[in-house]
């Protein structure tokens, strides 16, 4: 461990060094939902590779790629989270979120399935519930087969959450935000509709709002059935690559009514709607996508032991 910064009642970030070269950094976070305590939820977010070959325009992560994550470096960040808070292994919450979503496209690396399957046999945690957070690149049909296999057999009845990034409905604009190879509609539908199972939590399609890329509800009506997918809105993260790529959210968060046609567009069709706004302090904490390694990066990786909660101290 060789970075932490944050607060405990709201969310933590914390930088790892893997292996024996700076290159190897990973972020993972642990967050809150004020004014819900840590004993009734608690969200731990991880990474699967160092950096992200996917360079989506609003995320950080994807400046460096050096590889992907082993399964032992993967469940390291849980267990480090886990075992400050919970040094026995038990975790008595019952809204406990294992997130796939920091650093990395968790569907490029099969120690994620490696993972999700020892999870619930390294800790005594029975409100687990592991979220896979996709862009669904091309090429990743055999780790979605094997993660419906593993949602089955170890995450039933609804304890298992699945998430496509959407952010736009047009074709162009959506390459644009995300330029990898990925799946269309069609088939993150044929897809969300064999994965989906009675009693298992919604399929949710994650809109990051972003001004210029349009999102028509009808267009995410002909290809999606309201009965398995679950619409999720957000304003787009302050991150450097957000101010970097000139892109401006088209939610504000500080003006809920910014959101108000969208989230009624959706509901006219049929759609059950979440408009996800967070605690907005935790811009400020930076516990957004590859904000730290960033820095780190642009510093040369020269960094001082003593970077902890509540500052941050790099060299020059």
């Amino acid at each position: 461990m060789v970075a932490s910064y944050g607060k405990d009642d709201l969310a933590k970030v914390y930088v790892a060094q893997m292996r024996n070269d700076p290159r190897y950094l990973v972020e993972f976070v642990e967050s809150l939902q004020p004014p819900v305590p840590r004993e009734e939820k608690w969200v731990l977010i991880l990474s699967s590779s160092f950096g992200c070959q996917m360079r989506c325009l609003m995320c950080d992560a994807g400046g460096e790629y050096h590889g992907k994550l082993t399964e032992e470096e993967i469940l390291s960040q849980v267990d480090y989270m886990i075992r400050s808070r919970f040094p026995d292994g038990n975790v008595p919450i019952p809204k406990f979120k294992v997130q796939f979503a920091r650093m990395g496209e968790p569907s490029l690396n099969p120690a994620v399935l490696g993972v999700l399957r020892k999870l619930p046999t390294v800790y005594d945690a029975p409100g687990m519930m592991p979220c896979i957070s996709t862009i669904a690149p091309n090429g990743g049909k055999d780790f979605f087969g094997e993660l419906t296999d593993i949602k089955n057999e170890f995450y039933p009845n609804g304890m298992f959450q699945m998430q496509f990034s959407i952010h736009s409905t047009d074709d162009q604009k959506r390459n644009q935000l995300m330029p990898g190879k990925k799946w269309g509609f069609e088939d993150i539908s044929r897809f969300g509709e064999e994965f989906y199972q009675d009693g298992d939590r919604m399929v949710t399609l994650n809109f990051a709002m972003a001004r210029d890329y349009p999102v028509d509800t009808s267009v995410v009506r002909e290809y999606f059935d309201p009965s398995i997918f679950f619409i999720k809105l957000t304003p787009l993260n302050p991150t450097q690559s957000v101010a970097r790529n000139e892109l401006q959210s088209a939610i504000d968060p500080y003006v809920l009514e910014t959101s108000e046609k969208t989230v009624n567009d959706f509901k006219s069709q049929g759609f059950d709607v979440l408009l996800s706004i967070g605690e907005l302090e935790e811009n400020s904490i930076g516990s957004n996508c590859g904000q730290f390694v960033s820095v780190l990066r642009d510093s040369g990786y020269a960094i001082r032991e003593g970077y902890q909660s509540g500052s941050y101290q790099i060299d020059q």
